[in-house]
């Protein structure tokens, strides 16, 4: 139900903004215009198989005494949902970051529900 609870947050954002969440996926760092952004997701059906990626960006208060894990680890996440704006846009979700943990056994990473 992964795929189900993770899009209830974001249809239903105000009941949630505030509260701890936690999920397990692969860890990802992306560039984009010159910005990282990271993200615990997992691969979810799409427009053309399983193409799409289900989950929430996350982001550590202060990166440098908390490093990243090395990208397509399997992770646990918590944190508390938040909304950020940038380049005039806003209500961008994210966790910001309590606790992100190495796993060392993979949950599924394709998820139909």
């Amino acid at each position: 139900m992964f795929n189900t609870q993770v899009n209830d947050v974001y249809l239903n954002r105000k009941d949630y903004l505030g509260k701890t969440l936690k999920l397990e996926g692969i860890f990802i760092k992306e560039q984009y215009n010159g910005n990282s952004y990271c993200y615990v997701i997992r691969y979810g059906p799409g427009c053309c198989g399983f193409d799409a990626n289900i989950g929430f960006e996350v982001r550590w208060a202060n990166e440098k005494t908390n490093p990243y894990p090395a990208y397509n680890s399997w992770v646990e996440a918590t944190g508390v949902l938040k909304t950020y704006e940038e380049d005039g846009y806003s209500d961008y979700l994210y966790l910001d970051l309590v606790s992100l943990n190495v796993l060392s056994k993979r949950g599924s990473e394709t998820v139909l529900q």
